[in-house]
């Protein structure tokens, strides 16, 4: 694969890169997190604004859980748009490159919503369900809905489960964590850069791609289903401590294979 940029993908690596690195000037300088402005937050959180739909695909989380600053998440994904962008770009050209890429992150926002609609829904039910009767099974099921609830916190409530005080320190948690789960912003242009894997795997799929991990020659193919089933696998379990967004990136490949299937069709040609 050639190395020459592409206008489109040169331009977006641009936009990404300079947003990245405002969010940190702003940040440091005026105390203002632009992921909190930027960011794609759940449509019933107070902090939801609709041009967030467009805007978080330009945002990257740039503070790492210590608090020092990350580049991986930007740097994986525009390693990805480096990679396979300007492929598809002088396939289809810079007009239908640039739609496919936002309609490919504007997919992945609206599954990733979709998902969290159900998510938040059960786990509201699981929250009215321990703020009425706060048992220990109740904990636990709330627990097992969020998938970020301290066991350690559980473990003492069961513990001391009939003191009023530890009772009720155990709803206003339960009420915090329901909360902090309706204000968690979504950010990155992860959506757009698997959609633009997927159309490399269809127009390109027997293209060897070498891995690094493990070192190994695969098809494009194959590579683009195994990282989908795998997305789909991750995305399905409940793992304490994943902020990956698995059905943003699943959404960025439907609704990438939807717009390539219908090109496919109006033409014979994906272009």
């Amino acid at each position: 694969m050639g190395f020459n940029l592409t206008p489109v993908v040169k331009n977006l690596l641009i936009i990404n890169f300079l947003l990245f690195l405002l969010s940190i000037f702003c940040l440091y300088q005026f105390n203002i997190d632009l992921v909190d402005v930027l960011g794609l937050y759940y449509f019933n959180s107070p902090s939801f604004q609709p041009y967030q739909i467009f805007t978080h695909m330009f945002m990257h989380s740039y503070v790492d859980p210590d608090g020092g600053i990350s580049i991986m998440h930007i740097l994986s994904n525009m390693f990805g748009l480096f990679m396979f962008g300007p492929m598809l770009e002088r396939v289809w050209g810079a007009k239908r490159f640039l739609i496919y890429y936002i309609v490919c992150g504007l997919g992945a926002a609206l599954i990733h919503s979709a998902v969290i609609f159900f998510e938040v829904k059960d786990l509201a039910n699981a929250k009215d369900e321990f703020v009425a009767n706060p048992s220990v099974q109740n904990l636990i099921q709330f627990a097992k809905a969020h998938g970020r609830i301290n066991p350690e916190f559980v473990n003492a409530f069961d513990q001391h489960h009939k003191d009023p005080i530890v009772v009720k320190h155990a709803i206003q948690q339960v009420k915090e964590a329901y909360n902090a789960k309706l204000n968690v912003p979504m950010v990155g242009a992860s959506g757009a850069v698997f959609g633009i894997l997927l159309g490399f795997g269809m127009l390109f799929p027997n293209t060897v791609l070498m891995l690094l991990f493990p070192p190994i020659p695969i098809k494009a193919k194959y590579f683009v289903l195994f990282y989908g089933l795998f997305e789909l696998y991750a995305g399905v379990q409940v793992s304490p401590g994943d902020n990956i967004a698995h059905f943003a990136h699943l959404g960025g490949m439907l609704f990438g294979f939807l717009m390539i299937t219908y090109w496919n069709k109006r033409s014979n040609r994906f272009y």
